[in-house]
């Protein structure tokens, strides 16, 4: 009776222990282990575009969807362009991009870029986007205001703005959509890409509350992408006080961002080679408002309309910072002589 009481006891402990949100088992936590798997193991609230068991054909359908724009649908037809002018690719880079994956440091993805042969471009990579928490943050307001409000905790929403706001292109349909979710899901953070320490390793491994296991894991990724849209400098001419650009650096800028888009055969009709001619065109517009302007492109883009659907995507500070616009006017300027 003694033993049977002593049992009890053991067992009301644990469960009230539990019942605290602590956890016991072991989790798995091999490298290539899908991060979102391991949060809601732990009990975290799956978010409504959690997708874990996408079909390899659905993925790939989103895959090509995301390179091509289109692809066969479900009813064996292909459909439709989701844009005459853009495809995902034009804006998103599809693999790690930043070197720590907690901060977001242009430099250190420009040079990440340069070795890993990326573009530099204007959005964030799709990447592990499936584990963050918001899109289309901070300052992206002020570009496309109330349409940024349901886009900004709904991943579905943030993907259908892209589609038919940012691309100049239409809504995708509810197959589309999951076919994305599902290759978003396919590229998401493994446990690998987190670079657990031994120490944090344990400390997921050991007794204690789920709620700070699932705070630890967040703590090694960014949940968002910030965006703060930068000013132009007070004086065109002067730049940005205190900034002096360097032109080996602004090389870097405009092979792998400028000419990524604009070269023949992409996104742009606006070719930008290397001759001292298209260099000197924009040191003659540094102070004029317009399409050469280095800082008006960049800081604040061009906006798509009826007579014009290709338009320039800005650069947030966090993409492009003002110490890198001056590099490539360095660069701009050097070429021009």
């Amino acid at each position: 009776m003694k033993n049977l009481k002593s049992v009890a006891i053991v067992l009301v402990s644990f469960l009230s222990f539990s019942w605290m949100g602590f956890n016991f088992s072991k989790i798995n936590l091999s490298k290539d282990r899908k991060l979102s798997d391991v949060l809601i193991e732990l009990n975290d609230s799956p978010k409504s575009h959690y997708r874990p068991n996408a079909a390899k054909e659905q993925i790939e359908r989103g895959k090509e969807l995301v390179f091509n724009g289109r692809t066969v649908g479900p009813d064996g037809k292909m459909s439709p362009f989701i844009s005459k002018y853009f495809a995902c690719t034009s804006c998103h880079n599809q693999v790690q991009e930043d070197p720590n994956i907690t901060q977001f440091d242009p430099q250190a993805r420009l040079l990440h870029a340069e070795k890993n042969n990326l573009k530099f471009l204007p959005a964030t990579t799709f990447w592990g986007m499936y584990n963050r928490e918001s899109w289309y943050n901070d300052d992206y307001v002020l570009k496309y205001g109330d349409l940024v409000i349901p886009a900004n905790k709904s991943l579905e929403e943030a993907t259908q703005l892209c589609a038919k706001v940012c691309s100049s292109g239409r809504y995708l349909e509810d197959w589309e959509l999951e076919a994305i979710l599902a290759y978003y899901a396919s590229i998401q953070l493994t446990i690998g890409d987190l670079n657990l320490t031994d120490e944090e390793l344990n400390k997921l491994q050991s007794e204690g509350k789920k709620e700070d296991k699932i705070k630890l894991l967040k703590s090694k990724y960014a949940l968002k992408s910030p965006a703060t849209f930068p000013k132009n400098p007070t004086n065109k001419i002067e730049g940005y006080s205190g900034l002096v650009g360097d032109p080996t650096n602004g090389k870097r800028l405009y092979e792998l961002s400028c000419q990524a888009c604009h070269q023949a055969g992409g996104v742009s009709p606006i070719l930008l080679d290397n001759a001292k001619v298209t260099f000197q065109k924009f040191k003659r517009n540094l102070d004029k408002n317009s399409y050469y302007n280095i800082y008006d492109i960049v800081v604040h883009g061009t906006y798509a309309d009826k007579g014009k659907p290709r338009y320039m995507p800005l650069y947030p500070e966090e993409r492009m910072s003002p110490q890198q616009i001056e590099d490539l006017r360095a660069y701009i300027e050097q070429e021009a002589k």
